[in-house]
């Protein structure tokens, strides 16, 4: 008769470690099972310039030194991390305050296309920037607070464009390696 008592006791013993392993883990769980990360931000990563146009609103030929800045940019990598852009010192910042905001055609590129029609009823900021390759009726801008004032207008979650002296510079989100 002592078989029973003793294995009931043992039965009692493995049942009270098992409720302790069941609240201890439930305890734990936070700290033991990866926790999902928020999505980064789109503009995060690796760019690379890959093109520059003449901005619309530039009417005359550009200078010979913005034309000279604009051979130098396109094919440089621009890397935007939480805390610096790196890349050519004209679009480098140390210490930015990201914004992201939703901007019509009007507001693109500091207002130009906006100011291009007030200039002239003629000039739709929805058609010029369709021109650029913008689709729809408002994107994604990150402005950086920085002291460029450079803002980055998306057209698309890997593609990027900027204004800087009179091109329009396109980047392309490149594939983290």
């Amino acid at each position: 008769m002592n078989e029973p008592s003793c294995c009931l006791s043992v039965m009692l013993t493995l049942q009270a470690i098992m409720k302790i392993f069941v609240i201890v883990t439930a305890l734990l769980a936070p700290w033991l099972v990866p926790r999902a990360s928020a999505a980064e931000p789109i503009y995060l990563g690796t760019w690379k310039i890959t093109t520059a146009t003449v901005a619309p609103w530039q009417v005359e030929r550009p200078y010979g030194s913005d034309l000279a800045e604009m051979k130098t940019l396109v094919g440089k990598t621009v890397v935007i991390q939480p805390k610096a852009i790196i890349g050519p010192r004209q679009v480098a910042c140390k210490g930015p305050n990201y914004q992201v905001k939703s901007y019509p055609a009007d507001m693109l590129f500091q207002g130009a296309f906006g100011e291009m029609h007030q200039r002239d009823k003629s000039a739709d900021p929805a058609k010029i920037a369709a021109k650029l390759g913008f689709r729809g009726s408002s994107w994604k801008t990150l402005e950086t607070g920085c002291g460029n004032e450079l803002h980055y207008h998306f057209l698309d979650p890997t593609t990027a464009n900027f204004d800087l002296n009179n091109y329009v510079y396109t980047m392309k989100k490149q594939q983290a390696q």
